[in-house]
């Protein structure tokens, strides 16, 4: 049992908000949808992001079986992330969210910067 599955055992929102939720978890799960990526290609994908935060973000979601980590014995070193299968599983749930924001800002919700071309459909 994991830590969160611990502390919020009875609800499986918590959970779920837990593990993707945050400024930055849910962005990077979506552009993981979009194919394997290395650590400098997520970096430019999320201006504003600092290394040390998508480092920890990675590895949170890394150690929730979302993310698989995929260093190749080469010089210099070469790290590739991906998502998982349980990962992947978050391809509804990342384009519903696109669909339920989209309805927001519409609706008069304050707007965030998002680069529209971007936030295509993830492929499921």
């Amino acid at each position: 049992m994991t830590e969160a599955q611990k502390v919020f055992s009875g609800c499986p929102v918590e959970v779920s908000l837990d593990v993707i939720g945050g400024k930055w978890k849910g962005v990077i799960v979506f552009h993981l949808l979009q194919g394997t990526q290395r650590f400098n290609q997520l970096q430019r994908l999320l201006p504003g992001i600092s290394q040390r935060v998508l480092t920890k973000q990675l590895r949170e979601l890394e150690s929730h079986g979302l993310v698989v980590r995929t260093v190749h014995p080469v010089v210099p070193p070469h790290v590739d992330y991906a998502l998982s299968d349980l990962g992947r599983q978050l391809a509804p749930v990342i384009a519903e969210l696109k669909v339920w924001g989209q309805a927001f800002l519409q609706a008069g919700g304050e707007p965030q910067r998002c680069d529209e071309a971007q936030w295509q459909a993830p492929n499921a």
